[in-house]
């Protein structure tokens, strides 16, 4: 075992929180999530793999490829739908990204591209749901 084996790992360079309410109940977003396929379109240069599946709760993965460090969803219940809670932990792997300007860039797209999975959900789940107004029970479609 060499020396570069037990290494402290840094602390993440990038730290995004994000939160979305979403007017569909925790199953309805934990199903779009469940799907590794979906990872894929979300964060294409990102290699997920799962180490706490927590169903309706949301996942944990562990992240590699332009990222290295964690990255979590967890579906909070709220209401009569769901608060989408966004987190990524890592360090660019990249080092010339690691510069201040552009750390603070990639900072920056990685928050809006939080953002835009979070209301590009909203509006496909919530089907046009006026706020406001109860969703229809699968009964009454």
């Amino acid at each position: 075992m060499s020396g570069s084996e037990n290494a402290p790992v840094p602390d993440p360079v990038l730290d995004i929180v994000d939160e979305t309410f979403l007017a569909v109940p925790p199953s309805a977003v934990a199903a779009v999530f469940a799907d590794p396929r979906s990872w894929a379109l979300y964060w294409p240069d990102l290699v997920l793999e799962v180490y706490t599946d927590r169903g309706e709760e949301g996942l944990r993965w562990t992240v590699r490829g332009a990222l290295v460090g964690t990255m979590e969803v967890w579906l909070e219940p709220v209401l009569d739908g769901t608060l989408l809670h966004y987190f990524l932990r890592a360090t660019p792997t990249a080092a010339e990204r690691r510069r201040p300007r552009l750390l603070r860039g990639e900072a920056d797209r990685r928050a809006r591209a939080a953002k835009a999975i979070a209301l590009d959900l909203k509006a496909v789940l919530e089907d046009g749901r006026e706020p406001g107004v109860p969703p229809e029970t699968v009964e009454s479609r």
